[in-house]
């Protein structure tokens, strides 16, 4: 350890990857960025760091192993190495903050997702829907764990912090919210013709409607397969109709590709694989559909609301909560459904000059909360010597 004395608290987080891919990764890339320029010690036990992080003097990276790049298996030394490091910062008067089951430690539990809510579900080889069923119970049970022994809960939405309530077990009064927060200069609102050259120079067509889709294809939470049933529906012709591209990696990409072009539909889906320009794609395309049949939030949702463009999201999902009465149209409530989601698709495209304009004043309230702002909140739990409850009820509202 170093330098755990020095002018601000030290603090230690805990989590599998400090990155800007991914809804918690950027989360905590951002919460890491904020305490580091605050000028506390920052203690950061992952499998990977951005190298934005560790060129910070104050910043401290403590790796832990992940045997053959799997994260389950890098689960028992991500939390051994946590468990160290965090009680060597609470030794030095410091704060520790963990995401979800990753690690037991008694102070902050950051949770962006809750296993118990969800059990995976896989269309690929039985081995692999073993590996889930087997995988889903111990994760439920550290995060059990973990989450009981916390002494406070920030969870990244109300959805959330029902799941952790309700299904978990913690205290209502132990919980508390906090919104995610956006990059201004990242995710932005462009003009029309800025957004045709984005186009241009991605190599994406100027005369259809795009419509995207961002999420992991690992298995079946985000709901692609319900959204491919219902694409199939709305082919037409490859030069006026609507064109579907697919940002995102995992086990089941290239089975949907093969799926695609065994059903000709390689004119109307295009995979454009695991992408690092997806605020780029965001800002170029017209729609974004997200029918998850489980999402604690739903980064990707808001950062496409940000760059002016609608979404269709699932009831469901944590960021839906944040929309407004008059977008209610753009919310999924049977996510099973193909039939609705292609009449949903059908309403959207067939107006969406109209959609653009009413979601302008919802991308400018989420465009208008940054990480920082996140940050802050979080910082306030973490510096405090004691966290004071009123009434015994907890703080249910939000933190905004």
């Amino acid at each position: 350890m170093s330098n755990l004395g020095e002018a601000e608290s030290p603090v230690a987080l805990v989590t599998g990857d400090f990155v800007r891919t991914g809804g918690m990764d950027r989360a905590n890339l951002a919460l890491a960025n904020y305490l580091a320029h605050a000028g506390h010690n920052v203690h950061l036990v992952a499998h990977r760091v951005a190298p934005e992080l560790t060129a910070f003097p104050n910043v401290c990276a403590h790796f832990a192993a992940k045997p053959c790049n799997s994260y389950f298996f890098g689960q028992s030394f991500l939390a051994a190495r946590g468990r160290t490091v965090g009680r060597q910062v609470a030794a030095s008067g410091g704060r520790v903050i963990v995401n979800g089951g990753n690690c037991c430690f008694p102070d902050v539990n950051w949770v962006h997702y809750v296993h118990a809510a969800y059990q995976p579900k896989s269309a690929l080889s039985l081995a692999r829907q073993i590996k889930l069923h087997l995988e889903h119970p111990l994760n439920v049970r550290r995060e059990r764990e973990a989450l009981r022994a916390a002494q406070f809960v920030i969870c990244n939405s109300r959805r959330t912090q029902q799941d952790v309530v309700n299904k978990v077990g913690v205290a209502p009064e132990k919980t508390h919210v906090v919104y995610y927060g956006n990059d201004p200069k990242e995710f932005y609102l462009d003009d029309p013709a800025t957004r045709l050259s984005i186009r241009t120079r991605l190599g994406l067509p100027s005369d259809r409607p795009l419509v995207a889709f961002v999420g992991a294809l690992g298995d079946r939470r985000k709901g692609f397969d319900v959204l491919y049933s219902a694409w199939r529906s709305l082919k037409r012709s490859p030069t006026s109709e609507p064109l579907l591209i697919v940002i995102g990696a995992g086990r089941e990409l290239d089975a949907w590709r093969r799926r695609s072009s065994e059903e000709g539909l390689d004119e109307h889906v295009h995979y454009l694989g695991f992408r690092n320009d997806v605020a780029d794609i965001l800002r170029a395309a017209d729609l974004l559909v997200a029918p998850t049949r489980y999402e604690a939030y739903g980064l990707g949702v808001q950062e496409a609301i940000c760059c002016g463009m609608p979404a269709i999201v699932s009831a469901t999902a944590g960021v839906a909560e944040r929309y407004p009465t008059e977008l209610g149209d753009l919310l999924i409530a049977d996510v099973e459904n193909a039939v609705v989601l292609a009449d949903r698709l059908r309403l959207v495209l067939s107006d969406i000059d109209s959609f653009r304009r009413r979601c302008v004043s919802f991308g400018e309230i989420l465009r208008g909360r940054t990480w920082d702002d996140m940050s802050r909140e979080i910082a306030r739990f973490m510096n405090l010597d004691q966290i004071r409850l009123s009434g015994g009820q907890g703080r249910q509202a939000v933190l905004a």
